[in-house]
């Protein structure tokens, strides 16, 4: 592409660089001059002007942008994501449902080091979406570029972009109880909980109390209607041996990880009852704040598997916004590190 300025007597079919405001209308960068628009730039006195024009080999960026965002979006998910039209080199790419965005984040940085005039942003992945929500945006900086760094870099990120949907309908909440009389007290935790999950289409089906101990827990999971189970105990659960594992245990199923290096959220545990996910949740999901149980919750809820080496890399960025109500925050006034929740 050639780029810099001409005169204005030869500058029919070049690219506008610059906006300019001619007589009573205004040409906007982008555009492609036309004779008329030659005649009006010299009857207002201009001599030269700065236009771009696309060399053979070479792009438009609107065609360059609407190709690139085609590549990006994943075939399996081809209904999932919405493409806007190409603008000034722009394309947007929308969720047209709830779910979390799944990025083939190695791809998408190999693609960009192609030629820094091919761009692609995207939300941070696993990263919660909305219906309508941007999942990305493509930007082709300059106003064309070489259709071979165009075509390696769509095929450097093809399909590197996902939205994946809830796999589960149904939810149920085990709660236990130490002290009966307080049940009621639970109900902001319950609206939150179930907040999350309406977040991604799963309806929260039923409430289970149970007493704070292994067997009433066991016999809560077996009992239970929901495709996947969550656990909010009334005393924190600090041991993989604690009530809220051993009773998963006991009701036929494993721990796959207790614990996460993430703060809010330290004390969460997962595994499985035959084919049914299960999650004990860490008390700091009572609050509505981002913590770890939510980037566990997503991704298991959308079919994302969770490994525990998934769980140790989460500690880079896991320090998260300290939740004020928690009973002991990371930060107490004695100086000393509280116990996380």
């Amino acid at each position: 592409m050639k780029f810099g300025p001409e005169p204005v007597a030869t500058a029919a079919g070049g690219i506008l660089a610059h906006s300019l405001r001619v007589a009573d209308r205004r040409l906007r960068k982008g555009c492609v001059l036309t004779s008329e628009d030659v005649g009006a730039l010299a009857a207002a006195g201009f001599e030269t002007v700065t236009i771009a024009r696309l060399e053979a080999g070479d792009l438009h960026e609107d065609q360059a942008a609407a190709v690139f965002a085609k590549s990006l979006r994943h075939p399996a998910d081809s209904d999932l994501i919405r493409l806007s039209k190409a603008f000034t080199g722009r394309v947007n790419l929308y969720a047209r449902a709830n779910g979390i965005a799944v990025l083939d984040a190695e791809a998408i940085a190999h693609s960009n080091a192609v030629n820094p005039m091919i761009s692609v942003a995207t939300v941070a992945p696993f990263a919660r979406m909305r219906a309508d929500g941007m999942l990305a945006t493509v930007k082709i900086i300059s106003y064309g570029v070489p259709e071979d760094d165009l075509a390696k870099a769509a095929a450097l990120a093809a399909g590197a972009l996902r939205l994946r949907t809830a796999v589960y309908d149904t939810a149920s909440l085990i709660i236990t109880q130490t002290d009966p009389d307080a049940a009621n007290e639970e109900s902001k935790g319950i609206a939150a909980i179930r907040s999350r999950l309406n977040a991604l289409d799963v309806t929260l089906s039923e409430v289970i109390p149970c007493t704070h101990d292994a067997k009433a827990i066991a016999s809560a999971l077996r009992a239970a209607k929901g495709q996947m189970c969550l656990i909010l105990t009334a005393s924190a659960t600090s041991d993989p041996m604690d009530v809220a594992p051993e009773g998963l245990r006991r009701a036929g199923g494993r721990v796959t990880r207790f614990g996460m290096p993430v703060d809010p959220g330290n004390l969460l545990f997962f595994g499985e009852i035959g084919t049914k996910p299960v999650i004990g949740l860490p008390g700091c999901v009572r609050s509505v704040v981002l913590n770890g149980a939510d980037w566990v919750m997503e991704r298991l809820i959308c079919g994302v598997a969770v490994r525990s080496a998934d769980i140790a890399a989460m500690g880079v960025g896991g320090l998260l916004k300290e939740i004020p109500t928690r009973p002991q925050p990371r930060d107490g006034k004695s100086g000393r590190s509280a116990t996380n929740r």
